[in-house]
């Protein structure tokens, strides 16, 4: 449904928040612009802007209604002397980290003043505020404007709806992946991207390296040779990726000190596996990387990790490399290995190593959230069953 006047210009996203939002958005613009939740008085207002912005596909004023009562909406308006001039709306859906910017208008004669800016960085902070990871928006194919200021404010286009408008018009489908703003006083530990779709396990592996010796500077090879170290899965599309008890022996035979935590006894990730001699390696390799971790001593709690234990983790200067279902990351469903590094309040801070990257393969920028826990626990259900794992590390031998 979103669309733009072609007269808006956007800027840069503005400030991002860590934790709740407050019950009055705080946005200002130079002219005494705010961005504020809209109240059912601002309905009218509202159908007002849609009608001078859009010629289809415009909202009712049963609809506004209706998303104003919406747990699962979040509707936005703008101010300009005390006047609704914009309004954009959030939605969400229950369980999921993505969120959709549904729509998004503003009044034709406040153009140039950066209202857009303000209410994208408003959805933003909204979403962020609700535990989502991305926002993901709808456009009209021929709105070449809005088109290349959703690109300037880092929306990158992932795919493409055929008669999506009332009168037959494409709609281009992009998202934007939201990074909160660290605290000066919690920087965040060397950031590395999986090369390939199968490296996610030996990506966290080298950052949990650097976060131990800040010192090193990992080499394109190091990825593979933690990938040959630490694989134990076999896939049907890539050559296969990493389990719990490979991941820790890999950090254990270099110096740190991993402690295993999973919800159930392997073997693991068997669950898409139909082929006999795939299924005969998985149980092969993971039976030796069991063997290895307990000659290792390495500690094995076959209990989940719960919200006090990460974050009593996280208080005493570890980290935790831990699976999340892929889909939230990476809209693949298939088993995901993040980096987690701290925690703000109840908010954990993560290392995504699946970075968007440029033509070179590299990426262009570190993808690290901050997760609710509410969300972050629903991430980390993974398959059928539930599997839960995660490895909490520490620097050298517990004393």
């Amino acid at each position: 449904m979103t669309s733009i006047a072609p007269s808006i210009c956007y800027g840069p996203a503005a400030r991002r928040i860590i934790g709740p939002m407050p019950p009055a958005l705080a946005h200002h613009a130079a002219e005494d612009v705010a961005i504020r939740p809209a109240r059912k008085a601002d309905i009218d207002a509202m159908i007002a802007i849609e009608e001078k912005v859009f010629s289809t596909d415009l909202l009712s004023r049963r609809s506004f209604a209706r998303l104003l009562a919406a747990p699962t909406a979040e509707l936005l308006v703008a101010e300009l002397g005390g006047r609704p001039v914009g309004y954009a709306v959030v939605l969400y859906r229950t369980g999921s980290t993505v969120a959709r910017l549904y729509s998004i208008a503003i009044a034709p004669h406040v153009g140039g003043r950066r209202i857009g800016a303000l209410l994208i960085a408003a959805a933003e902070d909204a979403a962020l505020a609700r535990g989502a990871l991305t926002l993901r928006l709808e456009v009209r194919e021929d709105n070449a404007a809005a088109i290349a200021r959703y690109g300037k404010s880092g929306y990158r286009r992932f795919g493409r709806h055929r008669d999506y408008y009332e009168d037959g018009a494409p709609a281009l489908r992009f998202e934007k992946r939201l990074c909160p703003q660290l605290r000066a006083d919690q920087p965040a530990p060397p950031y590395f991207h999986q090369t390939t779709e199968f490296t996610c396990g030996p990506a966290c592996l080298m950052m949990a390296l650097a976060w131990a010796d800040p010192a090193l500077r990992p080499d394109p090879a190091l990825e593979f040779k933690l990938w040959r170290e630490a694989s134990t899965i076999c896939m049907t599309s890539v050559p296969g990726g990493c389990e719990p008890y490979g991941l820790a022996v890999a950090l254990k035979r270099r110096g740190l000190d991993p402690a295993i935590h999973v919800s159930r006894a392997g073997p693991y990730f068997l669950d898409q596996v139909r082929a006999k001699d795939a299924r005969r390696v998985i149980l092969l390799t993971q039976g030796e990387f069991h063997r290895e971790a307990e000659s290792l001593g390495i500690r094995t709690h076959l209990t989940p990790l719960a919200e006090s234990g990460f974050m009593r983790a996280f208080d005493s200067g570890a980290v935790a490399i831990v699976l999340v279902a892929g889909y939230h990351m990476v809209r693949r469903k298939v088993p995901h290995w993040v980096f987690a590094f701290g925690r703000e309040a109840d908010h954990i801070l993560v290392h995504d190593p699946a970075a968007t990257r440029d033509e070179d393969g590299r990426a262009l920028r570190p993808e690290t959230y901050s997760v609710p826990w509410d969300a972050f626990e629903r991430m980390t259900r993974v398959g059928r069953d539930d599997l839960r794992a995660a490895i909490v590390i520490r620097k050298g031998p517990v004393q």
